[in-house]
């Protein structure tokens, strides 16, 4: 995220929801999950009832610890060596021409599946009214108010500030603006929440050209989030209506965020206020309570900050908004959810990418170091100190504006701490089934358990992802970008989501299938081994006629062991061994498969007798993917020359000087 102006919709690379059917949808976004997900664990909702919350919070915005606006030394200040890039950032959008979405850019999302058709003209805009804000508020002589009056204006006039992906929500299930109800999604909540601020610094400013464009911002803020969000209960990531076994992923902590923001600044009754608030403490308790407690993240890195993160966010406020008398911070689940992103980091960019998550990343490193210190931990305070040391410092803070914000109040805090960050010797997530291990050679190995209802469910119960030196070996290719399709009945007809393309068998010709019930069992690990193993046949479909497969990795000192053991029930098909690289791959010599990637070389030993092996190359056409891998993968299949009902597989997979 380069900036405010992307960020407020960079939203638009978040989850979907189909415009067909709600029902089809919750059940192929991983809706129905695993009931063992969820503790009734209510932490908010202990932490302090409707009446004492009502006693401690603070009224009349006296939390916010900005300056007011027409405070210029101390928005001077307050921005110091990036109040001019702020000013020339806004400058450009002084001759924006703000830009119509357009009907059938609504409608485009039925037909063709075309997300950002919709979205690219919107985000646009979005971005455009926050390089104003900061500009407005680093200079303060009125020369933005009128274009950002331009901006409020046409937000306002706009009937939805939803996606058309998540127009579903809708009566009418269609992705055409209904002007008969409003939905609260991840943008709507974005946009509302940088109206409020919007309107909290600049309502005055607007009243000295006309009364009407605050009053009409007001309205349009109240009608669409606050009465919304407390007359609503349908919206699925509210989980108000939670069932045993739904899923409540990182929307709920996003959207409750940009909500509590939006009352915070804008409600002055104690009363609504203390009811809205605890609304949102309930509906953010059933997200912690499906988070498993070692913390792990389902939805890999790349959502971490917008599930655990915009958690942070949310438990953030709402301390700062009560004073600090309502506040969860000691709670160790909460400092688990934090550390996951550091534990998920394999370095130099990489990160261990499992689901839909984007295989570079690393997190933004300023989000990081407030959340390790509001939790007390060194491990992700020491990481944030190593990201800001690698990134370009003389990038402008951004974010929406809560984080921006929130990051020029600490920044200064984070730079003078020193780069000492060392990663850990393995990670073991026993709910989540996550474990990483490596080794003093340069391999980081990780594996996983799980089950094929995740939430941005891959079918790869059992698989494994091998980095050298930091640089991605055997991958897990992602996702590409996100049509109607990704989030559809057709999502396991992209054979990324399929397991026959992760690093994993094929038994008797089938792969795995989704579905909760999926799943790998009997999931171990054993440190002291750096031992891993897990049996993924019940994450195979009947027709694969499987009883056990139990698929193991054993990190030594040189050496990666992989042993898959098995017993059928009938053998109909040769199996097939799969592993997926975007290196170069040597099949020339039986018995061994050499891959190289940037230099950094692998052979991987198998039974020339047990197996045949074959290469098939993959072009990459979709950027999301090639901007990630280059222009193709390759897999690698290990097909079995015999049809055994019971037996075992080996692969040693070591490096080459």
């Amino acid at each position: 995220m380069d900036n405010l102006s992307t960020f407020v919709f960079k939203a638009n690379n978040s989850i979907m929801r189909t415009q067909k059917c709600l029902t089809l949808f919750c059940l192929l976004f991983g809706i129905i999950a695993s009931a063992n997900a969820y503790v009734e664990r209510d932490l908010l909702q202990k932490a302090a009832d409707i009446s004492e919350l009502k006693s401690v919070l603070l009224m009349d915005r006296q939390w916010v610890p900005y300056p007011d606006y027409t405070d210029r030394t101390a928005w001077e200040q307050f921005l110091g060596d990036y109040r001019n890039d702020y000013i020339k950032q806004g400058e450009k959008r002084l001759g924006y021409e703000w830009k119509v979405v357009k009907a059938t850019d609504y409608i485009e999302y039925e037909r063709s599946g075309n997300r950002r058709i919709m979205e690219d003209p919107f985000g646009s805009n979005n971005g455009a009214i926050a390089d104003l804000v900061m500009a407005e508020l680093a200079e303060g002589k009125g020369r933005f108010i009128d274009q950002l009056i331009n901006g409020v204006f046409q937000s306002c006039e706009m009937t939805s500030w939803v996606l058309s992906a998540h127009l579903s929500a809708q009566h009418s299930k269609r992705s055409l603006p209904d002007y008969k109800e409003d939905v609260i999604d991840l943008t709507a909540g974005d946009l509302g929440s940088l109206l409020s601020w919007t309107y909290y610094f600049f309502h005055t400013e607007f009243d000295k050209v006309n009364p009407v464009i605050s009053e009409r911002l007001r309205h349009e803020l109240q009608k669409r989030i606050l009465d919304t969000y407390m007359k609503e209960d349908r919206f699925w990531w509210m989980a108000f209506n939670y069932k045993p076994g739904t899923l409540v992923n990182n929307w709920n902590p996003w959207c409750n965020f940009n909500v509590l923001q939006c009352f915070f600044l804008l409600e002055n009754d104690r009363d609504k206020l203390a009811k809205a608030v605890y609304r949102t403490m309930t509906s953010v308790d059933h997200f912690i309570n499906y988070t498993h407690g070692d913390g792990g993240c389902e939805e890999g890195p790349s959502y971490w900050g917008h599930a655990a993160g915009k958690m942070y966010d949310y438990l953030q406020m709402l301390s700062d908004g009560t004073g600090g008398k309502v506040s969860i911070f000691d709670q160790p689940i909460i400092k688990n959810m934090g550390e996951y992103i550091v534990r998920s980091y394999v370095g130099n960019g990489w990160v261990v990418n499992f689901a839909d998550a984007s295989a570079k990343g690393g997190g933004d490193a300023d989000l990081i170091f407030r959340y390790g210190k509001a939790v007390e931990s060194p491990l992700m305070m020491n990481y944030a100190a190593y990201l800001k040391s690698l990134s370009d410092k003389d990038g402008i803070p951004s974010g929406d504006p809560f984080r921006l914000f929130q990051t020029l109040l600490s920044r200064e805090e984070l730079e003078g701490m020193s780069a000492d960050y060392q990663a850990p010797g393995y990670s073991w997530y026993p709910e989540t089934e996550f474990c990483y291990m490596t080794n003093k050679n340069g391999f980081f190995v990780a594996t996983k358990g799980g089950y094929n209802n995740e939430s941005h469910n891959h079918n790869d119960a059992g698989t494994f992802s091998l980095y050298l030196n930091t640089t991605p070996i055997f991958i897990d290719a992602g996702v590409g970008t996100y049509t109607r399709q990704t989030f559809s009945s057709e999502r396991y007809s992209i054979w990324t989501m399929q397991s026959n393309y992760h690093n994993l068998p094929m038994v008797n010709g089938v792969p795995q299938q989704f579905g909760s019930e999926f799943r790998a069992t009997d999931v171990h690990f054993d440190p002291r081994r750096m031992y891993f193993s897990a049996n993924i046949a019940t994450a195979y479909p009947a027709e694969a006629n499987v009883k056990k497969w139990v698929r193991s990795y054993q990190l030594g000192k040189n050496s990666l062991k992989i042993e898959d053991s098995f017993s059928l029930d009938k053998a109909d098909k040769p199996n097939q061994v799969n592993f997926l690289t975007w290196g170069k791959v040597d099949v020339s010599v039986p018995g061994v498969v050499t891959v190289e990637v940037n230099g950094e070389k692998v052979r991987m030993t198998y039974n020339k007798s047990t197996f045949t092996p074959t290469v098939e190359t993959i072009r990459l056409d979709d950027p999301r993917l090639s901007n990630v891998w280059g222009e193709q993968v390759c897999r690698i299949s290990l097909n079995a020359n015999k049809q055994l009902l019971s037996g075992s597989y080996t692969y040693t997979i070591t490096t080459i000087k």
